[in-house]
């Protein structure tokens, strides 16, 4: 499974195991990360669930599509390598993918 780190605001790591196809909010949850609250369950429906990905991962994870575009824009503190990470899927590819959760949910 591939592993994925979580970094909180105040800079503790979390480091688990992502199922491939699950997403990464999926695994987050799963784990009981702190920050990522995901109201809405992974429906791109909220933006509680937004991290950083770090820059090195930012090309594998791609770019949002406009719904997720649409849904950041409720989030607090929204940067460049912002992600909802309900909507990135987990693939063997993201093994070491690093995220970093913001201050406080949107």
């Amino acid at each position: 499974m591939p592993k994925i780190t979580f970094v909180e605001h105040s800079g503790t790591e979390h480091t688990v195991d992502g199922e491939v196809g699950a997403t990464v909010m999926e695994a987050a949850i799963k784990n009981m990360v702190p920050g990522i609250e995901a109201e809405c369950g992974g429906a791109c429906a909220c933006a509680t669930c937004h991290v950083y990905v770090d820059e090195e991962w930012a090309a594998v994870t791609g770019e949002p599509e406009p719904m997720e575009e649409d849904m950041l824009d409720f989030a607090f503190d929204v940067r460049p390598t912002s992600r909802l990470s309900c909507q990135i899927k987990v693939t063997n590819e993201l093994d070491g993918l690093r995220v970093t959760v913001p201050e406080q949910q949107g």
